[in-house]
């Protein structure tokens, strides 16, 4: 599995999951800082890449449908704290070996995790 970490999520979110034995690049190693939601949704599903975000606009399963991607996952922390927003996503890493998130939108909140598919 590869990930695409959106550029509003510290780059220790991708060195986290490559510790966990997956591959991902950040937006900005991609030179891709700045570029539209569309456009990295397009990027994202050319290259089946799970897209991880902050950003709830990917939530939009009319504009995003999740069966078109290899998975969208929105982190939603209490606080934008990089110390909270890497506890949330190592719980989010914990779950990859019990699902796949492929064809699914995951909001994933400190107390559960919501499941969308197409």
């Amino acid at each position: 599995m590869t990930f695409k970490i959106d550029e509003n999520l510290p780059a220790d979110a991708a060195v986290l999951i490559r510790e966990h034995g997956f591959s991902a690049d950040t937006v900005g190693d991609e030179g891709l800082s700045g570029v539209d939601d569309s456009q990295l949704a397009r990027i994202a599903k050319g290259a089946r890449l799970t897209l991880v975000t902050l950003d709830n606009d990917f939530g939009n399963i009319r504009a995003y449908p999740p069966g078109e991607y290899a998975g969208i996952l929105i982190l939603r922390p209490k606080s934008q704290k990089k110390a909270v927003v890497l506890a949330l996503m190592k719980r989010l890493l914990l779950m990859l070996p019990e699902r796949s998130p492929a064809g699914e939108l995951w909001i994933v909140e400190p107390d559960r995790v919501r499941y969308r598919q197409s």
